[in-house]
């Protein structure tokens, strides 16, 4: 309704549709249907070309045509404008992407679908919802659930990016006609200020700041990029900037995407009279945080893989920036060996498929999800292991290791190959990482045959329903142990990290409660299956559980032979087993486990309760898990000798088949 009425002021006086109207700026001195159709004020323009024009670094040889004109504001914004349209001074990575022979292929049909609802106020928010109108009237304060996400990420303009896509594809001009008129109609609604605090959290600040960039880029050669909507759309700019200078939420995400919004316009709009002293301070944030942020080992310190892979773009996009501008001087060399540090994590940590451990607030995404990431690192660090995996072995070498220790972040994977079908065991026991961290020290997750036969439950929603988000934050919804129930706490160590050809041997402890240690072992046979030796040390006395959770579908439970094993209908099955003892119980739990954003699923999931009466006793669970395809394996696992909870040299006897083994690991 809104643009039909600014269509109607246009037509009514001043005789023209300029909504359809190509503008040449170059003998325009001042179109007031311009002005309308993006509707703004003309005593608003004013003041808005004025405000600009004392913010830009004027005595600059670069912009002598706009000083120049400054006794005729008109044709100084229509300097302005056409000094943008030819600029080359400054590089930005949308240039090389647009350029690039792989962007052909960059746009999809979900690419199209979002920019086309675009164009008529159905907004995508938070993805995992429908699209929603917003009005005719734009109301980007729209609340169409309780989760806030929705609200926050609306206000970052996902969808812009695609009208930017699509027309970077197509060059129908219908996608920056109105995104023209959506920015000026946003900065226009949205002041920053605490009635719309909704829209300028620093990280929605920070993320548009990169973004609006690359829109520009996009979008400047347009017709209907008029001055009024460069004067409106810079003065945005230069106040993320300002906003941006003073919020610096340093150890977070948050940090490096407030630091990359404010280097993003510093560097695109270098005529900025503050330009370099945002520049210097973003890239002394990037500088700090990646030693402040990054483990040694290269995992990002809130240890959830989504936001690892996200930290890896907010520290190389600016870098790339830096590099196309002629400053890469500014970083240290070791801030691109970081880089690629954090770029062998997922090699390491996802599963053969490519889909992610579900550790923390992250989810397991799709198969082949990183072959454009491993593309692409194999390009920037010439390494073939990267590029294999890009191309499922096509090309490339395998990584030359099946077993990684990420001792900093307490981060370990055991594998039988590089494979799809490989088993694959992800185990985690590491520090605090934070709000999107969980409570599961000892945790792990296993694949084998291309599928995940034990996920962690994952995270489900961020917002809107505390209840749903705190079940899935609780340490008895992990493979682990806990002490009545009760959610553990992050003081891990490492005591054995020992892979080998036939047995790999990982030992690690977790002081999970006040009274109580959890001591975990995993021993994997033969790259086949894993012997998994839980040792509750301390005084704590009480219920003492150990956790297991397998994918949804049918399962066997034989309780009084301590065992359950998946039963899918084709393909790679599970077995778990535990050791016979005296008092042990096995019994089913509530289980659940979440794929994807606010989406649920049941699965099986279970225990096994040893009592712990006194505080001088000592508990031990020895549990054997076996992936299997047709047979259920036939492994019995007996301890050898009388070693007591805690020793630091354990023996098992296995007899697998019929055939006799001795395996142990020793603490050294």
């Amino acid at each position: 309704m809104w643009r039909n009425i600014l269509i109607s002021i246009t037509i009514m006086f001043f005789g023209c549709n300029c909504l359809g109207k190509e503008i040449s700026s170059h003998n325009r001195m001042f179109d007031a249907c311009s002005r309308v159709q993006v509707g703004i004020q003309e005593s608003v323009y004013q003041d808005s070309r004025e405000l600009l024009l004392s913010r830009l670094y004027l005595n600059s040889k670069r912009l002598k045509k706009v000083k120049e004109s400054l006794d005729i504001p008109g044709k100084a914004m229509d300097e302005l404008l056409n000094y943008y349209k030819g600029r080359e001074s400054v590089s930005h990575p949308v240039k090389r992407i647009t350029n690039s022979i792989r962007s052909e292929n960059s746009v999809d049909e979900s690419d199209f679908k979002i920019a086309n609802d675009a164009l008529e106020h159905v907004f995508v928010g938070q993805r995992a919802y429908p699209p929603h109108f917003c009005g005719d009237d734009i109301n980007w304060n729209t609340r169409p659930v309780a989760d806030m996400e929705w609200v926050w990420q609306l206000n970052r303009m996902y969808f812009w990016n695609a009208m930017g896509k699509v027309y970077a594809k197509t060059g129908d001009e219908k996608y920056v006609k109105e995104w023209c008129l959506q920015v000026v109609d946003w900065i226009e609604k949205n002041p920053n200020d605490a009635e719309h605090n909704y829209a300028w959290r620093s990280i929605e600040a920070g993320i548009r700041g990169y973004s609006w960039t690359t829109l520009f880029y996009r979008f400047i050669q347009s017709p209907h990029f008029t001055p009024e909507v460069l004067v409106s759309f810079l003065n945005s700019c230069y106040d993320h900037a300002e906003f941006l200078m003073t919020r610096y939420r340093s150890g977070s995400n948050w940090g490096l995407m407030e630091a990359e919004g404010l280097a993003f316009i510093a560097f695109t709009f270098p005529e900025f009279k503050n330009a370099v002293k945002w520049r210097t301070e973003a890239i002394r944030r990037l500088n700090n945080e990646i030693n402040l942020q990054v483990y040694p080992d290269g995992h990002q310190r809130e240890l959830a893989i989504g936001y690892h892979l996200g930290c890896i773009n907010w520290f190389y996009r600016t870098y790339e920036l830096a590099m196309l501008n002629n400053r890469a001087g500014a970083f240290p060399e070791s801030y691109f060996e970081k880089i690629e540090l954090m770029c062998e994590v997922p090699m390491k940590l996802c599963f053969p498929d490519g889909t992610n451990v579900q550790f923390g607030d992250a989810w397991a995404g799709q198969p082949g999800q990183h072959s454009d990431n491993f593309l692409t690192w194999a390009e920037w660090f010439e390494r073939d292991d990267f590029l294999y995996l890009a191309t499922d072995g096509e090309s490339g070498t395998a990584p030359n290791q099946t077993a990684f220790a990420l001792k900093e972040s307490g981060l370990y994977s055991m594998r039988s190959g590089w494979d799809k079908n490989a088993t694959c065991l992800v185990l985690k026991c590491g520090p605090d990482g934070g709000g999107h961290c969980q409570p599961d020290n000892g945790t792990f997750s296993l694949y084998s045959g291309g599928r995940t036969l034990m996920p962690d439950a994952g995270s489900y929603i961020y917002s809107g329903d505390p209840e749903g988000r705190n079940w899935f934050r609780q340490t008895k919804v992990h493979q682990t142990l806990t002490l009545n129930d009760e959610n553990s706490g992050y003081k891990p160590d490492l005591l054995l990290w020992q892979p080998g050809n036939d047995l790999d041997v990982l030992v690690v402890e977790n002081k999970a409660y006040e009274n109580l240690t959890h001591r975990r072992a995993v021993l994997f046979v033969e790259k086949k299956y894993f012997i998994i030796i839980d040792e509750a040390i301390g005084t704590g006395t009480g219920n003492v559980d150990i956790h297991f959770q397998l994918a949804p579908g049918k399962v066997v439970h034989e309780n009084e032979k301590y065992y359950v094993y998946s039963e899918f209908s084709s393909g790679t099955n599970v077995f778990v087993q535990a050791q016979e003892q005296v008092g042990l119980q096995l019994s089913e739990e509530e289980g659940w486990v979440s794929y994807e954003y606010t989406k649920k699923e049941l699965r099986p999931t279970f225990r096994y309760r040893l009592i712990k009466e006194k505080k001088d006793e000592a508990l031990r669970f020895v549990t054997l898990v076996a992936p299997f395809e047709r047979e259920i394996p036939k492994i019995k696992v007996e301890l050898v000798g009388n070693s007591k909870v805690g020793s630091d040299k354990i023996q098992f006897k296995i007899n697998e088949n019929g055939t006799e083994k001795l395996i142990a690991y020793e603490l050294k």
